[in-house]
């Protein structure tokens, strides 16, 4: 068995070893204060995180993948910013995957001994049938779970971008990568408790790697999500503001031209810039290879 008792996140903090003696104020402030340190790690990590989100866009443009993998904690919140790329940036399903150790159904219900295979990490590669064009992304905040190991070993066999994100220091046969984003959010307040600084530090790393490359893949205009398409309130109404505040027209008649649109906020935007009808804007969009700032223009 390795030991796993010299690893940061293993270790006790100092400023917890009262918790249980703390009023809920003193608790929640203490917290909190740690919280804070799990974003100043991030911000440590920055340039390794635009060196995997310059991977990743380089993938898409190329027809792969970015696969998450991880188990626990850690591969819930890759399944979570999988599951939120489709709806916010209209991507395929497809495109950004979140991979958990025991399946789809440890997403709910932990499966806590799932993760202990490497073997099965890299049965997992060969199934989703991991290549050249893709990106996999391993996530361990502990670094050492062999499930990750296994398939992140397996993904650069099959030639995949491999990246690995982890909030320990390196460990001993820690897989070799294309990347490895490391952000050191030190012990937990609750010791061994990867759930709160090293998870906070996880969604911070994953969000902005899928939120920059989408940008950067002509998903954002500005700072709006453009590239939306609306299939539910919510969506209808967030689209309808996005193209009256790029348009200036009343939001009544920013929901008739989405709704024309066919639900496409991109398109709407073209067609009220341009003064085109439907097939022409989306044959302007083509053009421009999806940028709104180039159909606009062009």
């Amino acid at each position: 068995m390795t030991d796993r008792s010299h690893l940061l996140t293993e270790l006790r903090l100092p400023e917890s070893m009262n918790l249980d003696a703390m009023s809920a104020e003193e608790a929640v402030a203490l917290m909190n204060a740690q919280d804070a340190k799990a974003v100043a790690a991030v911000g440590v990590e920055k340039a390794n995180i635009a060196a995997a989100v310059e991977l990743v866009v380089k993938a898409i443009e190329a027809g792969g993948r970015l696969m998450y993998v991880g188990a626990g904690t850690s591969g819930r919140l890759g399944v979570l910013d999988a599951a939120e790329c489709p709806p916010t940036f209209r991507t395929d399903p497809n495109l950004v995957q979140g991979l958990i150790a025991g399946g789809e159904s440890a997403m709910f219900k932990a499966k806590e001994g799932a993760e202990d295979s490497a073997e099965e990490g890299g049965a997992l590669m060969d199934a989703k049938e991991a290549g050249p064009n893709d990106v996999v992304m391993g996530i361990a905040a502990g670094g050492t779970t062999p499930f990750v190991h296994g398939a992140l070993r397996r993904a650069a066999e099959r030639g995949a971008k491999t990246v690995f994100l982890s909030c320990v220091q390196p460990v001993t046969n820690e897989p070799k990568v294309d990347v490895v984003i490391r952000p050191l959010t030190g012990p937990e307040v609750v010791t061994g408790s990867t759930r709160l600084k090293a998870g906070t530090a996880t969604k911070l790393v994953l969000n902005t790697i899928t939120t920059v490359a989408m940008v950067r893949m002509n998903k954002v205009y500005e700072n709006l999500m453009v590239d939306l398409r609306a299939t539910n309130t919510k969506l209808w109404d967030r689209g309808a503001r996005i193209i009256a505040t790029l348009t200036g027209l009343p939001k009544e008649d920013a929901m008739a031209l989405l709704k024309e649109s066919g639900g496409h906020v991109k398109v709407a935007i073209v067609m009220h810039k341009r003064a085109v009808g439907l097939d022409d804007a989306q044959a302007l969009l083509q053009r421009a290879d999806g940028k709104l700032r180039d159909a606009l223009t062009v």
